[in-house]
This record gives C-alpha cells, structure tokens and sequence, in this order.
C-alpha cells in the first residue's frame, strides 16, 4: 500500500469562528491522504488564530442589561401609546355603533314604475310626430297624428243616419197623431149611428103599434123596421172601424219603438265614428317620458303597434331587504335615499308597505323546498318605498340603483344628543 508524505497544510479558520481543521483527510479505505495548499491563500492567513466567541471586558450579562431596560421602556411606552389610542377608537367604535342600530340600510335596492307601450287604436298612416326621444311630455299632450279623413268621412256617414233615425221617428209620430184623430172620429160616427138607431127603432115600434091598431099601414111599420136594422149594421161597421183605427195606432206605436232602436243604433254608430277620429290623434294618459320613441312620420301604424315606451313621473323604490331585517320596518318610517346615478342628490322617501312574502316566492319558478336537500338561505323581501322629494333636474327611470337607509328608531342616537348639546 502506498503512502504519501505526512504533511499537513493550514487553512485559514472558518466563517463560523471555529478553529481551523486539519489539513489531513481519510482515504474512502483507511489511507491517510494529504491535502494541498491552495495556492492563491497569503501566507499571513494561513496561520490567522480564530476569532473567538467572545471577547473579555464585554460579556452577554453587561450587555444585556442595557439592552433590557431599553426594550422594557420601549415596550412602556408602546403600550402607553396603544391605550392612548384604544380609548378614541373604542368610543368612536361604540358612536358608531349606537348610531347604526338606529338604521337598517341594503344596496339591493333599485327605482320601479309602471312603464308601458304606446300603440294607437285604430290604423292608418302617421302624419306627425311631435315628440322626441327621453322628452318629458305633460298628461293630453300629443304623442303621434294619424291621417284621420277615413274616420271623419266615417264620422259624417253616422251623423247622418241619425238625422235620418230622428226623421222617421218624427214621421211615425205625426202618423200616430192622425191615427189618434181618427179614432176620435170613429167614436163619433160610433156616438151618431147609435142616436139614429135609438130613432128608428123608436119609429119602427110605433109604426107597428099603428098597423096593429089600424092607425098606420103596414108598408110603414116594415119601412122603419127596415131602418133600424140598416142603423144597427151602420153602429157595427162604426165599432169595427174605431177597432181597426186603435190597432192601427198600436202598429205606429210599435213601428215608434222600432225607429227609437234605430236612432239607438244610429247614435251608437256616431260616437264609436267620434271615438275612432279621437284615436287619431295618440296623446299622453299622464305625465312621463317618451323611452324607445320608433314611430316616424310616413309610417304605417296598425292597431297594437308600438310606437314607443311610456315612462309615469310616479316612480318609487323597490328595497330588497333580508328578512332578518324586517323586525323593525313599518309603514311610513321616513328613509334616505342615495341614488348611485346621482350622489349629489339627497332624497327623502317613506316606507310605503311590505310585501307579504319573498320574492322568489312570486317569480316565474318558485323554489321547491319540500324537494332534494334543504339548504337554510337568507331570503329578500320587496319592500316598497315612495320618494318625497324626487328631483326634477335629472332623470330617474326603472332600473337604477339606490341604497335606501331606513330610519327604524326614532329614538337619538348619542352621538345625535352630543351634536345638539355641542
């Protein structure tokens, strides 16, 4: 086995202060090997002592002591500063509380309205429109114009067949006054054919009474017996004229009412012509805004199309609370509305009512929970929320956002006591 030279070689001490090693390391099989001095390491380091752990005159216990005591001020006056500071921020801490209790406020809130189509009634070409997109219009003022001479010839035509209806009630009424004076007259003619029949039959029984006693002849009883029955047919024929001049007056009656049906009818003809011309003319119900306007002069417009989207002044909110909410939310608590489109503008509102239920409970697809698992969520119910102050310099339409803070304690908060005191 071979051995190299028994040299050692000095290194210089290591990082960590310890003596240096030595030089001479083992073999992987128990030779003894010896190692090199690196070339580029001075000669004055290579024998350098190591640097030891500590030095005399400035031991850890000296030390630490002034350390110490500098950390314990540190740390008094740390915490000194710390409860210096806890005091204001618990109070403020506890202001705001007191002060929040007093509110229940939600940001899924947002402005409602019964918005609306304009659509004419009747159908023909538009020949104006006066109004523009988003312009507020006033309750009667005109929307569109449709060409209305088919409906004001229409209107004439029903006007006329009531001028007519009236002239055939009055025709039918003057035949019923003739026929009344005819009536009249047969009862006369009644009145004199049984006065001369009351005569002849007088002077038949007294011809009779001379031809039996031999005072008159017999030609003469039968002649006057003859004109009594003449007169009695003639107060037959009478009676039967007067009863077929009272029915007579029945059918002209009759024929009155039919003619009253027909100025009726005519009359009803008249307005519907009236109301189709008004239906030309498309106006505003109420006050609001013009959304969507796609009516254009030159348009057809048949009955139900819409010419553009109606949007009332009367708008509200519509604040979708929790129903952990609710405890304390009654009708007419007043509210602070915060418009997101116009944070500028305070506006004050009132609750209106609550809505007896949830609002998945009204929705096209309720929830099912009697069905699968059951997972306890925190529902939203609608309450509803009129503005008292709404502004009138910008626009506010369905769908905007708003985060209302209802007032459930009337009560003043005690930073509100400390304002007034202060």
């Amino acid at each position: 086995m071979l051995v190299e030279r028994d040299q050692t070689a000095e290194f210089p001490p290591s990082d960590d202060g310890l003596a240096p090693q030595s030089g001479r390391l083992r073999a992987e099989h128990g030779n003894e090997v010896k190692r090199p001095l690196p070339r580029d390491v001075p000669p004055e380091t290579k024998q350098r002592p190591a640097r030891p752990l500590s030095e005399p005159g400035r031991d850890a216990g000296t030390r630490g002591d002034g350390t110490t005591r500098r950390n314990k001020s540190r740390r008094a006056l740390r915490a000194s500063l710390a409860a210096l500071l806890l005091v204001p921020v618990a109070g403020a801490s506890y202001l705001y509380w007191d002060n929040a209790r007093h509110y229940e406020t939600t940001d899924d809130a947002f402005i409602a309205a019964r918005q609306f189509a304009v659509a004419p009634k009747v159908s023909g070409y538009l020949t104006a429109v006066p109004v523009t997109d988003n312009e507020h219009v006033t309750a009667g003022e005109v929307i569109a114009r449709i060409d209305d001479r088919d409906y004001r010839i229409a209107l004439a035509k029903a006007e006329g067949e009531v001028a007519a209806a009236n002239a055939s009630i009055e025709n039918i009424d003057a035949q019923i006054g003739v026929q009344q004076a005819q009536v009249a007259q047969n009862q006369w003619q009644i009145g004199q054919a049984q006065a001369g029949l009351t005569f002849d039959q007088q002077q038949a029984a007294r011809y009779q009474d001379l031809a039996r006693t031999g005072a008159g002849t017999v030609q003469s009883a039968q002649q006057w017996l003859s004109q009594r029955l003449q007169q009695q047919a003639s107060v037959k024929a009478a009676e039967a004229t007067l009863v077929a001049t009272v029915r007579q007056l029945a059918v002209l009656k009759a024929q009155r009412d039919s003619a009253d049906a027909n100025l009726q009818q005519a009359i009803a003809q008249r307005d519907q012509a009236r109301l189709n011309l008004s239906y030309a003319t498309v106006t505003a119900a109420q006050p609001g805004r013009i959304v969507q306007l796609s009516a254009a002069v030159g348009q057809y417009a048949s009955v139900g199309t819409d010419l553009a989207m109606f949007v009332p002044d009367d708008i509200w909110v519509v604040a979708n609370f929790k129903e952990n909410q609710l405890d304390r939310i009654r009708p007419g608590q007043p509210v602070t509305l915060r418009i997101d489109a116009y944070p500028e503008h305070a506006v004050l509102g009132h609750v209106a009512s609550v809505q007896p239920g949830s609002g998945t409970a009204f929705s096209l697809l309720p929830a099912e929970n009697a069905t699968g698992n059951y997972v306890k969520i925190v529902q939203r119910v609608p309450v509803k929320i009129l503005l008292d102050n709404p502004p009138t310099d910008v626009a506010l339409g369905p769908g905007m956002s708003a985060e209302p803070t209802v007032r459930v304690d009337p009560g003043p908060s005690l930073i509100e006591r400390l304002a007034r005191v202060l």
